[in-house]
């Protein structure tokens, strides 16, 4: 089998999935556009061969490079970034040289437009916020008289929180208009919540091999707010989300891929949409979660992801069977700016044992993601927020 990775430097979990994917005898071939000299180790092992471009945004050089190796290799059987931002990259070659598995031009449109898929959703039957598309200021008026402030206003398509903003009152809505942006953007009914996502690797019918949660708050309310962060990852899928994660799934057939689908536990009740505890979906994401996230997954569940989806691509079946050591996986990272009460050593000194993993993130994940991370696993969720308040408080 010939699987195509484009960008397999980065993120660093693309290293796991290219190496689970040759251990199980794939031909991982590398098209990116970090030089190959600044690649790990252990990618450089996976990969059968890898293509250097100067630009991934220059598509004609990354179709030569697909080209290339269909000449050496033979067909593409697979083709995967792994990566928000490269889909529709994914789904043009995918289109082009003729690949069977994944998105393909005509589809993906619905899979990276928040317009899109929200009207999936409402085909679907499944609950999710009232949405306009942004045009002019009389139209925003009309649709917050129905909905209320706040409203959220992000670009119809994006990647993350990039570009999004909570539009707490008028003042917000005049300056917004005043200096609108160039992309088309959305406006949605905002819904007070925490964000659950739902995480699958899913096979040929859309059937889970695998699932897990992640609870965290908005992200764009710690971006705005500059607060420091922390989320868990956790085997146990309330059965509501479970259910609506798998619908979901069946309405944009989303099938042998790994996905990153997200949705607010409402905190209230929602004419239309639910009552407080019920779940309604934000967006989906074709793509596994980004940062430490898989790795979470594994310390949760006790196995690893990488090779649960390596395992699906080569056989469409999982063979790992639960281990049974279940855990909540704690993530706390603190933000510059803040007072600590406690640290690092002490920290080290009361947590060591519990913690898996320590390090500082990449400057651009600051804002999202904190600088300085500590991730943790307990059995139980109390403990967990211990920790929570010990570190970032």
């Amino acid at each position: 089998m010939n699987y195509v990775f484009i960008s397999p430097g980065f993120p660093k979990s693309c290293t796991y999935f290219c190496d689970r994917l040759h251990a199980r005898g794939v031909n991982v071939l590398g098209i990116g556009d970090t030089p190959y000299h600044e690649l790990n180790d252990q990618l450089k092992n996976a990969l059968t061969e890898y293509y250097y471009v100067a630009s991934l945004e220059d598509y004609d050089q990354v179709y030569r490079a697909a080209a290339y190796f269909i000449h050496k290799h033979g067909r593409i059987d697979w083709l995967e970034s792994m990566n928000e931002y490269w889909l529709p990259l994914d789904a043009k070659l995918r289109t082009d040289f003729n690949i069977a598995a994944g998105t393909r031009e005509d589809g993906i449109r619905d899979l990276t437009s928040k317009s899109g898929m929200k009207r999936i959703f409402l085909e679907a039957g499944i609950p999710t916020a009232r949405q306009h598309i942004v045009s002019d200021l009389a139209a925003a008026e009309a649709f917050i008289r129905t909905v209320g402030y706040p409203v959220i206003v992000k670009p119809d398509i994006g990647v993350g929180a990039n570009g999004a903003c909570k539009l707490k009152g008028e003042a917000d809505l005049q300056a917004f208009y005043r200096d609108l942006p160039d992309e088309p953007y959305v406006m949605e009914e905002f819904l007070s919540g925490d964000i659950c996502t739902y995480d699958a690797v899913l096979d040929s019918n859309c059937d889970p091999l695998f699932e897990s949660m992640c609870t965290y708050a908005p992200v764009l309310d710690s971006v705005q707010d500059d607060d420091n962060i922390n989320f868990y990852t956790t085997a146990d899928v309330p059965e509501k989300l479970r259910i609506l994660g798998r619908k979901t799934a069946k309405a944009f057939g989303a099938s042998r891929r790994f996905i990153h689908f997200e949705f607010i536990n409402i905190a209230e009740d929602y004419e239309g949409i639910g009552k407080a505890g019920d779940f309604a979906v934000m967006e989906v994401n074709m793509r596994p979660a980004g940062g430490h996230d898989p790795d979470m997954m594994n310390y949760a569940q006790s196995i690893d992801v990488y090779s649960i989806y390596a395992e699906m691509v080569t056989d469409d079946r999982r063979s790992f069977p639960d281990a049974g050591g279940h855990y909540y996986c704690a993530y706390a990272a603190r933000k510059d700016g803040h007072t600590f009460t406690h640290t690092h050593e002490e920290i080290m000194n009361c947590y060591g044992a519990d913690i898996v993993m320590q390090e500082e993130m990449p400057p651009i994940d600051w804002p999202s993601m904190g600088r300085y991370v500590y991730m943790a696993k307990f059995k139980e969720k109390e403990e967990m927020e211990k920790y929570f308040s010990f570190v970032l408080g």
